[in-house]
């Protein structure tokens, strides 16, 4: 006879059924996942990460975009796509930073460009809607990289926060790479310290016009934009803030406003050396006046500097000389014991009230 166990309630408090360690295991696991998801995903440990997953910030992005409603103030995403994919997420909102490598048309470089675009733009209110951009430089290297990508400094968090607040308008953010090459690598590098102002500067990659021609073509084939240069603006610290402050100078016609932290004036880098005409073409100093002599049209340039900063820009005589006058429209903050870097910058862009003051230039979303 087979011998069979007796079943007695002893027996099934002592001993769960398989089912039973079955069921309490599955939910162990479960538990344990979801303490450690926000570790896993913060640290972009698969499978708790989407990063380098496809993301399209428009099905409009078809080639059929553009001018769909004449007489309005956007401009529909012209396309083709460009196969963005996530970079990064911004943990304060979920939002997603997403990078792509561009190609483009005018300068003949290529190089990365990362992009953000804030909560609003998803609402289904605003679907017809452009939106303003403002392009972010970085100082430094500027490349393989641009630091504003990073969560680390809040300028996407800061945003989204701003906008809610109405200090700032939700702008769509392009941070394209700034040079076209890294010196800063190596110590014994006989190029080391190299950038290239960006600038066109002869025999050089077309580094000017990858900023103001290409990028903005860019994000205009993905996103709804603004057609007017009332929704186009830069945004940069050190090497990245001449670069915005510059541009905004020489192209008045596409570019309407700048915050510039601990920018330089004038242009310094020896790739220039040969070329005094084309380094004059792209001083802000020299901009400034022609502009001025010129009667416009107007812009407006927000310009913070940190009063530790170890060599101080020399805002103070450009704004004396320029601000306000005329088309130059200025705002000018010292951030108290403020040092030259982006940490410094980022939340004095609210404490400054420069990021309210351009806003209040410039379009807001709209149809």
């Amino acid at each position: 006879m087979t011998y069979s166990p007796p079943t007695t309630d002893r027996t099934r408090r002592g001993r769960p059924s398989r089912t039973k360690r079955r069921v309490v295991a599955a939910a162990s696991v479960v538990a344990l996942g979801l303490v450690a998801w926000p570790v896993m995903s913060y640290f972009e440990i698969p499978p708790f990460t989407d990063k380098g997953d496809p993301i399209s910030f428009g099905k409009e992005a078809d080639g059929k975009g553009g001018d769909r409603a004449p007489g309005s103030k956007a401009l529909m995403p012209l396309g083709p796509d460009a196969g963005f994919k996530v970079s990064g997420t911004v943990p304060e909102d979920g939002s997603k930073v997403a990078v792509t490598t561009y190609e483009g048309k005018k300068s003949g470089f290529k190089g990365k460009v990362w992009v953000w675009a804030p909560k609003e733009y998803s609402d289904p209110k605003y679907a017809k809607s452009g939106f303003p951009v403002l392009i972010a430089l970085p100082g430094g290297s500027g490349f393989p990289n641009n630091y504003w990508m990073g969560s680390d400094l809040k300028l996407q968090a800061s945003i989204s926060k701003w906008a809610k607040e109405g200090k700032s308008l939700p702008f769509i953010i392009a941070m394209p790479v700034l040079n076209p090459e890294n010196h800063d690598k190596d110590p014994k590098d006989p190029k080391l310290g190299q950038y290239w102002d960006g600038s066109d500067i002869p025999g050089e990659p077309k580094m000017g016009t990858w900023l103001t021609e290409d990028v903005p073509q860019l994000i205009k084939e993905n996103f709804r934009t603004i057609k007017s240069r009332d929704g186009w603006a830069f945004m940069g610290s050190s090497t990245g803030a001449s670069a915005g402050l510059k541009s905004v100078l020489q192209k008045p016609d596409k570019f309407k406003a700048v915050i510039a932290s601990g920018p330089d004036i004038v242009p310094d880098s020896r790739l220039w050396a040969g070329h005094a005409k084309e380094k004059a073409d792209n001083s802000s100093d020299v901009l400034a006046q022609r502009l001025i002599a010129s009667k416009g049209p107007d812009v407006y340039l927000a310009l913070q500097v940190g009063s530790s900063e170890p060599v101080k820009p020399p805002i103070d005589r450009f704004v004396d000389k320029y601000g306000n006058k005329g088309p130059v429209k200025t705002k000018y903050h010292v951030i108290q014991g403020g040092e030259h870097n982006a940490a410094s910058y980022v939340p004095n862009m609210e404490t400054g009230g420069l990021i309210q003051w351009i806003s209040e230039h410039m379009q807001g979303p709209t149809s």
